[in-house]
């Protein structure tokens, strides 16, 4: 792994990242789809018996997306899909290997994100009892065992792309595939070992988002078939979304990262938020500043999603419209930059922080989905990138890439 400590960066244009997306996401998916569907039925065997999903994230890019796989799992958000048990594993437990040995049991699947610390941390730090431990003694365990890095996991899905953001954009939309899929099984409960009913699904009204739920239940591979299909189909869209997001929403990502550097370099801090899923998008933007890869300066930012005690005091006390916006009035300095990440730009609590933060002369920027809501038609941030979708994974995804795309353009334009 050493040769991606300083990989070579694309030009900072659109151009040039839409299509180092663009050609990492087909080659990765298109080799990878049928495993993904495997898989999706491997993990959905293990939920119908009762198993959990344990997410290990070492980093503080990984602990992102260990807490992001988590929530998706808890907290889906397509209607009707039932949630399943997940929990992030990080570094603030301790050791990852203790926690792991504490409290995987056999039926659990296992996640693990960049074991290899030092790809991210400049003074090459680790954790010698860290996810590649964690992912042994799991397998070592009987869990099902999964990772995006060579190493202990029984499933390895590598991109095979250098940069480090477009790696990380890469392995966010597999595992939201994976959450995403896992349900088709649920509703093919007769292909999951351990039940012999053998009907017919009734589609319902999900046929419109999987058509292929009506297969016959004693046909698994022609279910593994259709649902490695709509792998690379959801592939093919994403790409097409990050390419949208990037194209049309790139003189609003040169405005913001030209006023985020000015007020960095002028000693000013960002200051980042958003709720659920977009907490974790939340939570890697902050440590892409105060980690970056590269070679990069570490940057100032204050993640308003990082203590619980304070959103869940202010949440019960007050409100949970006011959980930003009172960590605003007390951090918000004139010349800082609050950056707001958002589905569907219509979250009040993210909209109170945007105001608030207006009120004391910072600058604000802020992604949303959809149709950019109340935040893009109002005009409630200084810098508004908008992804057109109304999928929340491909949303979240697509906004990956115009963070990072930003967090280039900050040390590269």
């Amino acid at each position: 792994m050493a040769e991606l400590l300083r990989p070579s960066w694309p030009d900072s244009n659109a151009e040039a990242m839409v299509d180092l997306r663009g050609e990492a996401g087909a080659a990765f998916f298109a080799a990878e789809a049928g495993r993904l569907a495997e898989l999706c039925h491997l993990m959905a065997e293990r939920f119908a018996r009762s198993g959990r999903l344990l997410a290990l994230g070492a980093s503080p890019q990984a602990r992102s997306d260990a807490r992001h796989v988590a929530v998706e799992f808890v907290h889906p958000v397509i209607v009707g899909k039932k949630a399943l048990p997940a929990i992030g594993l990080t570094g603030e437990g301790g050791s990852l290997l203790r926690q792991v040995d504490l409290l995987a049991e056999p039926g659990d699947i296992v996640i693990g994100f960049g074991d290899d610390a030092s790809f991210f941390i400049p003074d090459g730090g680790g954790d010698s009892d860290g996810v590649a431990q964690g992912l042994a003694l799991a397998r070592n365990r009987g869990c099902l065992t999964l990772g995006f890095e060579p190493g202990a996991a029984e499933w390895v899905f590598e991109p095979d792309v250098e940069d480090p953001f477009v790696r990380q954009e890469l392995v966010e939309t597999a595992y939201h595939l994976l959450w995403e899929l896992v349900h088709v099984f649920f509703d093919h409960r007769g292909l999951l070992k351990g039940r012999t009913q053998r009907a017919v699904h009734d589609t319902g009204n999900s046929s419109f988002l999987y058509p292929f739920l009506g297969e016959q239940e004693d046909d698994l591979d022609a279910v593994l078939a259709d649902v490695r299909t709509s792998v690379l189909l959801k592939a093919e869209e994403i790409g097409q979304l990050r390419a949208q997001t990037l194209v049309d929403g790139w003189d609003e990502i040169t405005a913001a990262a030209d006023a985020l550097r000015s007020a960095l370099d002028a000693g000013g801090r960002m200051l980042v938020l958003g709720n659920g899923g977009s907490a974790t998008d939340a939570m890697d933007a902050a440590a892409d500043m105060r980690c970056p890869p590269h070679g990069w300066p570490a940057r100032a930012a204050l993640d308003l999603t990082e203590d619980t005690s304070i959103i869940t005091a202010i949440a019960n006390d007050i409100g949970i419209e006011s959980i930003f916006a009172r960590q605003v009035i007390a951090h918000a300095r004139e010349g800082d930059v609050l950056l707001a990440m958002s589905t569907s730009g219509n979250s009040t609590n993210v909209i109170a922080a945007l105001a608030e933060a207006r009120r004391r002369s910072v600058t604000t920027i802020a992604m949303v989905g959809y149709d950019g809501g109340q935040v893009a038609s109002d005009r409630l941030a200084d810098h508004v990138v908008v992804t057109g979708s109304e999928h929340i994974p491909r949303i979240q995804e697509a906004q990956a890439s115009a963070w990072h795309a930003l967090r280039q353009l900050i040390e590269t334009s």
